[in-house]
């Protein structure tokens, strides 16, 4: 019986090592046929020739100026055919969509929440907070965070938005002699000492100590993000890190992150510490006792309603500094942009401010706000003109059917807001400023998705009216003082269409004192 003990012995590997390998030849056999059948579906839709593995990847390996052309005479050159286009990123494959009704299908559904892979770049410094997580992490966080945004704490931040304000004022007083200078590093250094006032409770005064290194690092951090989202030999972290880039990025996070817990630990003592003083109730969370920055309001609800760590705070509050400074400065220069374009609306502008302020130098209230009706329809027409995000990303979770093309699950959506904004059945005589599209009567007979600037459906903006209150107050605070000329022609723009919307050059102006 030895002999067959030892025939055993041998059959045994023998008959796993066949099971395995035709296992892992099944299992290949499987995702080839299913990537086949995904290649044709997508190779269905029009769209330009890519090469094999590389797709189209060398044709965006050039300056951010120049891919922002590209992405947008691609929708030029294939818009004829249908409502979106397609295009291979190595073998990863994007639809770009431009048209409100394709859109809709997109931003509208409950099934198609998920961001991008793209977004996977901003994970080292977000995390998985509101912006980039997904599934059932994004549904308690959104639930969690919505009340901070309750009118009433966005009441409280309008002081913070006027002192900030002034002081960019008083620097910009200093330029009001006629003479040509950039105005967007002035507005930009403001929005980030408003952000990291009502996000942190810090005020820090970038607007004097523009070369801080937290300033220097969230600039390079996200430049560093936007040249690997474009580049896909960097999208493997092995590469990333062999190429050097992670040694700098390492170094932007680390400063970044001891700020931001540095900041949590002492907030948190100081709320631990105001509870022994204090009982706290509902009112007082979104009264008016003590200005609460959105870190403490992130503290309350940890202890209220559920536990989160300091790594959960720092991620929502990182994520709020990210979004909310460098999009809401965007807006301000491009309304100012435009509204310098453009001396017939400033006048009325003018107009509408003097009527509400005369010759006060007092602070904005809440009531002001509602009044400055034209002001508001001239940051809308901005961000129709010159979204502050050029693009929004999903990946599709589930097979998405537009138009009779069947689009499979991993595909990832594009929408260019820059191309939809400009949907000539929607904006007839798009390129013109125009402030009056945003009147009631005007707005009601567009589709609904055709201007998304803080996105739509589900996963919409939540600090959206944080952001329109704050655009509001500072372009009011320097038109309300200065008559601005904007120098560069609409046709001579160089736009970076990079993480976010800017003009190359900056936003050459001159200012002049009002009278």
């Amino acid at each position: 019986m030895a002999w067959l003990r030892d025939d055993f012995l041998l059959w045994v590997p023998r008959v796993f090592t066949y099971v395995a390998f035709s296992a892992i030849v099944a299992i290949t056999l499987v995702w080839l046929f299913k990537r086949q059948q995904k290649i044709w579906l997508i190779e269905q839709i029009p769209g330009p020739k890519g090469l094999p593995i590389l797709g189209n990847a060398l044709d965006v390996n050039v300056e951010p100026r120049e891919l922002f052309q590209r992405v947008c005479g691609l929708t030029h050159i294939w818009g004829w055919q249908l409502q979106f286009v397609r295009a291979w990123l190595g073998m990863r494959p994007f639809l770009l969509f431009y048209h409100a009704p394709s859109v809709e299908v997109i931003l509208s559904s409950q099934k198609h929440l998920d961001k991008s892979l793209d977004y996977t770049f901003l994970h080292p410094w977000l995390g998985t907070g509101l912006l980039t997580s997904t599934g059932s992490k994004w549904h308690s966080r959104r639930k969690l965070l919505t009340p901070a945004f309750h009118f009433k704490i966005l009441d409280d931040f309008v002081e913070v938005f006027n002192n900030q304000s002034n002081k960019m004022i008083h620097k910009l007083l200093k330029k009001a002699d006629g003479k040509p200078f950039d105005i967007f590093p002035f507005i930009t250094l403001c929005t980030l000492d408003v952000i990291c006032e009502t996000a942190m409770g810090n005020n820090i005064n970038i607007q004097d100590n523009s070369e801080s290194d937290y300033v220097q690092a969230v600039y390079r951090i996200g430049a560093l993000v936007q040249y690997r989202q474009a580049r896909p030999w960097l999208h493997p972290n092995i590469l990333f890190k062999l190429l050097g880039y992670a040694k700098e990025q390492d170094a932007c996070l680390k400063l970044l992150h001891d700020f931001s817990y540095k900041t949590i630990r002492s907030r948190r003592k100081e709320y631990q510490q105001m509870k022994k003083n204090t009982t706290f109730n509902e009112d007082e969370i979104i009264g008016k006792k003590k200005r609460l920055a959105f870190l403490d309001l992130l503290l309350e609800y940890s202890e209220q309603h559920t536990a989160l760590s300091d790594v959960d705070i720092r991620e929502e509050v990182d994520t709020f500094m990210f979004e909310g400074h460098d999009t809401t400065a965007a807006a301000i220069n491009w309304s100012l942009y435009l509204i310098g374009c453009y001396p017939g609306i400033q006048a009325r502008v003018h107009e509408e401010l003097d009527s509400i302020f005369g010759d006060s130098d007092r602070p904005v209230t809440m009531a002001d706000l509602r009044e400055m009706k034209l002001t508001e329809n001239c940051i809308k027409e901005a961000l129709r003109l010159f979204p502050s995000v050029p693009f929004l990303a999903r990946e599709l979770k589930e097979e998405a059917v537009i138009d009779n093309y069947r689009i499979p699950v991993g595909t990832t959506v594009m929408i260019v807001t820059y191309q939809l904004h400009r949907d000539p059945e929607q904006f007839p005589n798009p390129e013109v400023f125009d402030p009056d599209r945003f009147l009631p009567e005007n707005v009601s007979k567009r589709h609904p998705y055709a201007y998304v600037p803080f996105s739509a459906g589900p996963r919409n903006c939540i600090g959206q009216k944080f952001a329109i209150m704050e655009e509001k107050i500072l372009l009011s605070s320097i038109l309300r003082k200065f008559r601005a000329e904007s120098v560069t022609r609409r046709e001579d723009l160089r736009l970076l269409g990079e993480l976010i919307l800017r003009p190359e050059n900056g936003n050459t102006v001159k200012l002049f004192p009002r009278e």
